[in-house]
């Protein structure tokens, strides 16, 4: 390894990256603990994957913002360091794919060259910040989004109170009350607003907190109607400290915002993030609107004449890929990508092709495709045919020919059975067999190759998610089939419902079944969830019931898609999240680590970051000590309340007649000054000679 001192002009960003290599260094020599190092590597983006000794890597785009020079970058890195693919997420970030993990620093510094990170793009922390692809050009929109999504991304990238949560925490911003970056599915989700006080214009937020999909989806809770916009950092600064405080950390199944809500009701939740209001950097945080310029319309103008090389292909293209931006005049373009997977010699080629003829920004959607901006009418038989030579011009773009996907068990860990094939299939089945359909945009089908709903097949209309099913004496792979869920509408969705399983070489039958028996029997205008709710789930169980008859499997069905041998099951151990952390000489070390952490902010003179990191000083060592008892409490809140159970109610530990509660939870009772900075610093401090001591026997720190 090398270090990167030289190469990069942020010393912020250069420590990340040098401490990434020592960290790698001290991995390899057995100094650092499997477990910690996985929480370590994940917090920097970089994922294990299902193939061993090599790693995934997922590239951080707020909002799914790239330019032309950095997604050449991101295709020049994945040459050299990867698979020569770009696979796009969900989440809007890039993933590449078979990385040696010696060589992720040097990655990672190259990336930065470009103002594109890794951190915290996996891992116990605030992942990526996504928004509507189509804010900033959006008719519909009240104003854009964009400047607030990437102001929370910039406030949370880094910061102390959200690096070692008890699992991820995600925040979506959507354009409109259309809700297209789905609000409602994730732990804080934004919709704009605006009100109108004294005859001047007000800009807000409806706020949503508490969605999730997974194996037991939740629909967030409405929590302010109207929150005004500089109240929005400050709100999310109060939501992550009290999950960090109250979240589960032992049973990563039950460690997200919504398991939270269920625990304690979301009236109390919303009482202990009104009190840690106190505690925050910020009382009121003004967002720059400025941050995220709209990029500049191409300088050719008045193209020559040209015909598209396919008029009834273009046809199609313009009326399911193309609108018209709210700036008259242009349009933004989009793009399906199957399987959201870009070839890098393809994804060159797209840059040299579009360049002449769009803006120099494109987005990434939440269903893994492009959107291009500030077209001109002249300019889109040009750009059709530029992307009709990429084999990137195929129409019906969100509709129901445009499935979503995971990677599946092509390279998670967790994936069950396949779903890049399986999507590949069914859009196969509609462009052939369905081909009106490519109009339709009300019906989503969406596929994950497990449970976890990265494919988020728990808000599709129609959704598969790997599963596995016994016949014969043997396994094969099944997809459990799912119904009607999608958008509503301002903060509203719907989770599909479970209604059957069947072998995953069955799927094509339950779309066709479905969507004939939709065809054949629903109203004049009815839509498919309209008609879903009026046939009932149990309806739909019975028309596929045939389909789950095991009596009648052929060889072929014990194989899955895109493999030629017999299935088995393989998951591995998923990090979607850090694991649980219980070495009391790791923890102690932390404790340690995280002192240093809190002394260099004070020195720096950012307070508030500082008397996080002492308040996280104070947790880790109480854990310790708490472990040496044989105690492991799943919340911080619990290891505080244990602490003083066990250790100063008994007498062990004295700390001058105050309790670790009181002593601790001082965080939240004072303004973030350098006052009580330095105050809790020496008592932190005080606290952590007293752990020495009583440990100095069996650990040295």
């Amino acid at each position: 390894m090398q270090s990167f001192r030289t190469e990069l002009e942020n010393p912020v960003v250069e420590k990340d990256i040098i401490d990434l290599e020592k960290k790698i260094r001290a991995f390899r020599e057995g100094k650092i603990h499997d477990e910690k190092f996985r929480s370590l590597r994940l917090a920097r983006g970089v994922y294990g994957q299902r193939q061993p000794g090599v790693q995934m890597v997922r590239i951080k785009l707020p909002f799914g913002k790239v330019t032309f020079k950095q997604l050449l970058k991101i295709a020049d890195i994945s040459d050299e360091y990867a698979s020569r693919n770009l696979h796009l997420t969900t989440r809007q970030d890039i993933q590449i794919h078979y990385v040696s993990l010696d060589r992720t620093p040097e990655l990672w510094a190259k990336l930065e060259q470009d103002d594109v990170t890794l951190r915290e793009a996996c891992g116990n922390t605030v992942r990526n910040v996504t928004a509507s692809p189509t804010a900033g050009i959006d008719p519909a929109e009240l104003f854009d989004v964009s400047p607030y999504a990437q102001a929370v991304f910039a406030y949370f990238l880094r910061n102390p109170i959200c690096q070692e949560m008890g699992r991820k925490f995600k925040i979506a911003f959507s354009a409109t009350e259309a809700d297209t970056a789905f609000s409602f599915i994730h732990d804080l989700g934004f919709i704009p607003k605006i009100k109108t006080e004294n005859g001047q214009e007000i800009r807000g937020f409806k706020v949503m907190m508490g969605g999730g999909l997974g194996a037991q989806p939740a629909l967030a809770h409405v929590v302010h109607e109207f929150l005004p916009e500089d109240q929005l950092i400050p709100f999310s600064e109060s939501v992550i400290r009290v999950f960090d405080r109250y979240g589960e950390r032992n049973n990563r199944n039950k460690a997200r915002m919504k398991f939270l809500i269920q625990k304690l009701g979301i009236e109390e939740v919303l009482k202990l993030v009104k009190e840690e209001h106190t505690a925050n950097k910020s009382k009121s945080f003004v967002i720059d609107r400025n941050t995220v310029p709209q990029p500049l319309a191409p300088a050719n103008s008045g193209y020559p004449k040209t015909e598209p090389v396919n008029a009834l292909k273009y046809r199609h293209w313009r009326a399911t890929n193309v609108f018209e931006q709210k700036q008259k005049g242009y349009f933004g373009v989009y793009i399906k990508v199957e399987v959201g997977d870009i070839p890098t010699d393809q994804a060159r080629k797209l840059v040299a092709a579009i360049s002449p003829y769009v803006a120099d920004e494109i987005r990434i959607t939440p269903n893994q495709g492009l959107l291009l901006k500030f077209a001109t009418e002249d300019g889109l038989p040009h750009l059709f045919n530029g992307l009709s030579e990429l084999g990137l011009a195929a129409p019906g773009f969100d509709s129901v020919a445009d499935v979503t996907t995971c990677p599946g068990t092509d390279t998670c860990n967790l994936g069950i059975s396949n779903s890049m094939t399986l999507s590949k299939v069914l859009e196969d089945v509609i462009y052939n067999e369905y081909e009106d359909l490519i109009y339709n945009r009300d019906i989503k089908i969406k596929i994950s190759g497990c449970m976890n709903s990265c494919g988020q097949h728990g808000l599709a209309h129609i959704g598969f998610h790997g599963s596995s099913l016994k016949a014969q004496g043997k396994v094969l792979p099944s997809v459990q089939v799912l119904l009607g869920g999608g958008i509503v509408g301002d903060g509203i969705g719907r989770a599909a419902d479970k209604v059957t399983k069947v072998p995953a070489k069955r799927a094509t039958d339950v779309l066709r079944i479905v969507l004939n028996d939709y065809q054949a029997n629903a109203t004049d205008n009815e839509l498919f969830n309209d008609y879903y709710d009026r046939k009932t789930k149990d309806y739909f169980y019975h028309l596929l019931k045939p389909l789950a008859d095991l009596t009648t499997l052929k060889d072929e069905e014990f194989v899955d898609w895109g493999h030629e041998e017999t299935f088995a099951t393989a998951i591995g151990v998923g990090e979607c999240a850090g694991v649980v952390i219980d070495l009391v000489a790791t923890l102690l070390f932390e404790a340690e680590e995280k002192l240093g952490w809190a002394k260099q902010s004070f020195e720096g003179e950012a307070y508030a970051d500082a008397i996080y990191h002492t308040y996280a000083t104070f947790v880790s060592a109480a854990k310790a000590m708490l472990l040496d008892k044989g105690i492991n409490n799943s919340t911080q809140a619990g290891i505080i309340k244990d602490f003083d159970t066990n250790y100063v109610v008994t007498g062990e530990v004295d700390l001058n007649g105050s309790t670790f509660s009181d002593l601790v939870l001082q965080i939240n009772k004072n303004e973030p000054s350098q006052q009580f900075a330095q105050q809790y610093l020496e008592q932190v401090e005080s606290f952590i000679q007293t752990v020495k001591t009583k440990r100095e026997p069996l650990v040295q720190l």
